[in-house]
């Protein structure tokens, strides 16, 4: 008698705590994201990887006991807005985390209100320099610094005898961030730059400014900016009639949107990624297959970085053993982990130090690896 008693007060003991922990409040993580506006093409890719990542931490039971529910709106690209969303956020939703939204000026218009209501921010969308010189707490990256986005393309054009490059620049925060970069670091690998000049976002013709570069006399052009400055640089060097020996652009070329709208003129173009499905880390493939067949296209960095950060902020919390914002953040600070984009590490500033970029360029209508000789999967080719 004692024994059923003993059984019955175990099994109705253990059904009150499976009960807990299946009706648990769901873990809610807030974010803004571009999916109109100029930056919709990748918010949209960088979402997709954020609903991904959902979908599989709540198959595998959720973090902590509880299941994760993501809170997203439309920020349109626009910084005002994106700010305005994180304030609902944080104050009408009560959300438990955020993540960041795309794009460095989008997150720059952000970090003030996180860090004002002690909110840890992973931008996986952006890169600017000046976001990690303003001595936020609670901001860290995930990828590298926009300084740093040229170079390992700089590395190849010195190790393959180019001594002369032109650089332009959309004026935005992230694309004049990569310019700088740019300058500085061509110094360094002692490459003259003959030709450096700021142009309007905005600005649908570059034939104007990307014929002043070829009378630089400059072997490589090097262009700083998003999807659209990408094309309409490449679409400028066709109507100037200016084959450079080398056609280098940030961000869109390492999306397969790049070759959709230009064919075969894509063709010879570099860039840098910050992941690519060849990467050799723990899942990236298999990222990249659920990826496509989730939504029939291959994903790019931007969408690879948004689900890093969802396993990122997943370690944190388990490392944490809570969901206490001030505990996810301290371990953020000192977290040394992989993801499939690499690991993840960040300095006293918060800015990421242990990624590294891949310089990709496009060949028969195919993205290929050219540098570091790690993974490479095919050899430049030059005009």
């Amino acid at each position: 008698m004692r024994y059923l008693l003993s059984l019955v007060i175990f099994l109705f003991s253990t059904a009150g705590v499976a009960s807990s922990a299946h009706s648990a409040e769901p873990l809610k993580i807030g974010l803004s994201m571009a999916l109109t506006g100029k930056y919709a093409a990748l918010g949209d890719l960088s979402l997709k990887a954020y609903k991904l990542w959902e979908a599989d931490v709540n198959k595998r039971g959720g973090i902590l006991g509880r299941s994760v529910t993501l809170v997203v709106y439309d920020d349109k690209s626009d910084p005002a807005t994106a700010s305005e969303i994180y304030k609902k956020l944080i104050l009408v939703d009560k959300v438990d985390l955020v993540f960041g939204p795309y794009a460095s000026d989008i997150t720059e218009a952000v970090a003030p209100v996180t860090e004002q209501y002690g909110y840890p921010l992973l931008a996986s969308g952006a890169a600017a320099d000046v976001l990690w010189q303003k001595g936020y707490k609670y901001l860290f990256g995930v990828f590298i610094t926009a300084s740093k986005y040229t170079v390992g393309f700089l590395e190849v054009l010195v190790n393959n005898g180019f001594d002369k490059v032109a650089v332009i620049t959309a004026d935005d925060l992230f694309s004049r961030s990569i310019a700088k970069g740019t300058k500085a670091w061509a110094t360094r690998f002692d490459l003259d730059v003959v030709f450096f000049e700021e142009f309007r976002k905005d600005a649908k013709s570059l034939d104007e400014i990307v014929k002043r570069a070829e009378q630089s006399g400059a072997q490589a052009l090097i262009v700083c900016g998003h999807m659209d400055e990408s094309i309409n640089a490449r679409i400028a060097l066709k109507n100037t009639g200016w084959s450079p020996r080398a056609y280098y652009a940030t961000v869109g070329p390492a999306v397969q949107k790049f070759h959709d709208v230009l064919k075969d003129d894509a063709d010879y173009t570099f860039s840098s990624s910050q992941w690519e499905p060849s990467s050799p880390f723990p899942g990236a493939k298999e990222f990249a297959a659920a990826f496509s067949k989730a939504y029939r296209k291959m994903p790019s960095y931007h969408a690879a970085n948004a689900y890093a950060a969802g396993q990122i902020l997943e370690s944190a919390i388990r490392k944490a053993k809570s969901t206490d914002r001030a505990k996810v953040r301290d371990v953020l600070a000192s977290l040394d982990t992989i993801t499939i984009i690499g690991r993840y590490g960040v300095d006293a500033t918060g800015k990421q130090v242990r990624h590294f970029a891949t310089t990709v360029q496009w060949q028969k209508g195919k993205k290929e690896s050219v540098a570091p000789p790690e993974i490479v999967t095919a050899m430049p080719l030059w005009r």
